[in-house]
Order: C-alpha cells, then sequence, then structure tokens
C-alpha cells in the first residue's frame, strides 16, 4: 500500500481509504452491519489503514460501526469524519465533535472536515473564522489531529486558511467528474493540501457493473446521480468500453483502474466504499499500483469524451 502525508501534519494515509457512507445505511439499500464490519477488518488486513466516515452519515450510525469495527486496531489506524453545514456555529462544532467522539468510542478524531460550507442545503450562514476557531480549540485540546473541508471552492478554502490550517481537502473526484480539477484541485496541490477524492469509481459506475440499463434499489440515492441520467450513460458506456483494453493490459478490474487513475494526482487519496469484504480487498490493490504515464494520457483522453459534455453544477446529484 503506498501511503500520502496528510498536509504538513506528519499523519499517514494510507492511499486508498475506505468510505463508510454506506455504513450509515441511510440512502443506501441492501446494507447489513455485519458485513460492513467484516469488510472494514478485511479492508485493514489488506493494508487500508484509514477510514473515512461522517456524522451525518445515518445520524451517526456509520460512526458507532467505524467505531466498533475498528476498536481493537485504533492506534493503527487513522479515523476521518465530519461536521455537517447546520452545525458549524461555534458552540455546536463542540456538541458535533463530542457526539462524534462517543459514536466513535475513542477519545481523538485524527481528521475532522467540514462536510458541506455553511449555507448548504439551507443552512445558516455561518462566518468560516467562527468555525475555524472552534476548530483550532478543539485541536489544541487534543481532541483533533488535523482539520480539512469538503465540496469547498478554491475561495472557500483560502477564506478558511485565513482563519487556520487546512490539512485536506475532499471533493468528488474520479476519471468521469472532474469539476474542481482545474481550481481547487489544483490549489490544493499546490499548496500541499491533501486531496481525498470521494466517489472515484463514480459511484460504481467505473467498476462496468452496472450494464446498459442501470437499475437500483428503493431508496438508492445513486438514482439521482447525473451521471446514471441517460442523455450522459450511453455515452460513459463507450469511455468504458475504450478503457477495458488498459485495465486488461494492467491486469486490473475497471474499478482498481480507475482508484489508480485518481491515485496517480499529486497528493491524492481515493476514498473507496465497500458492500463486503471482497470489495474491500479489491479496493486495496489499487494503492500498490503505479500506471505508465502513456497509459495515464490515454485515460485521460478517454474521460473527457464524458466529462466534457457535464455541465458546471459539482453537485454530482439532482437532489
Amino acid at each position: 500500500m503506498k501511503f500520502i502525508p496528510l498536509g504538513k501534519t506528519g499523519i499517514q494515509l494510507s492511499a486508498v481509504i475506505m468510505g463508510t457512507w454506506q455504513a450509515g445505511k441511510s440512502m443506501w439499500a441492501g446494507i447489513e452491519d455485519d458485513e460492513t464490519e467484516r469488510a472494514m477488518a478485511a479492508a485493514f488486513d489488506a493494508g487500508i489503514t484509514t477510514f473515512d466516515t461522517a456524522t451525518v452519515y445515518g445520524d451517526g450510525h456509520s460512526e458507532k460501526i467505524v467505531g466498533k469495527a475498528l476498536r481493537q486496531v485504533r492506534q493503527q489506524v487513522v479515523i476521518a469524519t465530519k461536521v455537517f453545514a447546520h452545525a458549524l456555529a461555534y458552540e455546536k462544532v463542540f456538541k458535533a465533535c463530542h457526539k462524534s467522539l462517543r459514536d466513535l468510542d475513542t477519545d481523538y478524531i485524527d481528521l475532522y472536515q467540514i462536510h458541506w460550507p455553511a449555507g448548504s442545503f439551507g443552512s445558516k450562514e455561518v462566518p468560516v473564522e467562527e468555525t475555524m476557531r472552534a476548530l483550532s480549540e478543539l485541536k489544541a485540546q487534543g481532541k483533533i489531529r488535523a482539520v480539512g473541508v469538503s465540496n469547498f471552492s478554491r475561495e472557500q478554502i483560502i477564506a478558511a486558511e485565513a482563519f487556520g490550517a487546512v490539512d485536506s481537502y475532499q471533493p468528488p473526484y474520479s476519471l468521469f467528474w472532474r469539476h474542481m480539477e482545474e481550481t481547487a484541485i489544483a490549489y490544493c496541490r499546490e499548496k500541499g493540501i491533501t486531496v481525498l477524492a470521494y466517489s472515484p469509481m463514480a459511484q460504481g459506475i467505473l467498476t462496468g457493473k452496472f450494464g446498459k440499463e442501470p437499475k437500483f434499489e428503493k431508496g438508492d440515492h445513486r438514482s439521482k446521480n447525473i451521471l446514471f441520467q441517460p442523455e450522459h450513460y450511453d455515452r460513459i458506456q463507450r469511455a468504458l468500453a475504450a478503457l477495458q483494453p488498459i485495465a486488461d493490459r494492467n491486469n486490473l478490474t475497471l474499478g482498481q483502474l480507475a482508484l489508480a487513475w485518481v491515485i496517480a494526482g499529486k497528493g491524492t487519496c481515493a476514498i473507496a466504499g465497500a458492500r463486503n469484504a471482497d470489495q474491500a480487498v479489491q479496493n486495496a490493490k489499487a494503492g500498490t499500483v503505479t500506471l505508465p504515464p502513456e497509459e495515464l494520457a490515454e485515460m485521460d483522453r478517454i474521460g473527457r469524451t464524458v466529462t466534457d459534455h457535464l455541465g458546471n453544477d459539482p453537485v454530482m446529484w439532482q437532489w
């Protein structure tokens, strides 16, 4: 497994991070706690040492599962969680952090991230200075070790940096979703802020498993993903067909190829979810791969046959 420094903190992140949105069950279908715990154990055994969650994933349920699954190896792993947009006022940040500490069954959080900027989803506008002041105090108290932001624009990252160190940035980023690449991601790579790419397999599209007509169980939020809509999906199928020979040449699945492409970016980790132990082990393999420059260039060209036709909205879902 490759490891990526978390900003200037000295903390090392596994290049493949296990994402646990699905562990919260809300907005997903067919998720079982026992299987999720087995997947986390398999991920750790396969070399993944970093796990990403959020309080909003099932109102703490994901954090509870993460805490339970990793209790015996807590000192050997990095746990990242997030405070949601409705809890960014000074006192609310402390309250949210303490809840996460309880749910995770730990006395410190390695990376605490602002999940969405204040004002998102109808939340109250809160000056970023107020939120960063609370995060800085939590860091001074030893309750968190590092601070990150998620779903921010370049300008919002710069604004947050004026009031404290920002160690990581978490955007949606994949071969088929590159909205922030030339702005926020480019800025972070220049400044040494680690990029934690979420949905690096475009919520499963880049695995090729959905076939010509994707079908979802009731309650699965992916049905609202822009990439699954008919105006883009046929184009995506052609791109996947073009990517398959590259995967074959490198003895990788399409999903592993997609993760390896993300990790090839400077200072970038890929957050990959897993429903079961086998998926976790398959994801981990991508963290050991180095793709040749010519393969990366070919993938870039293929990916742009999809991304060049997307709109300008950086939010991946039509909620």
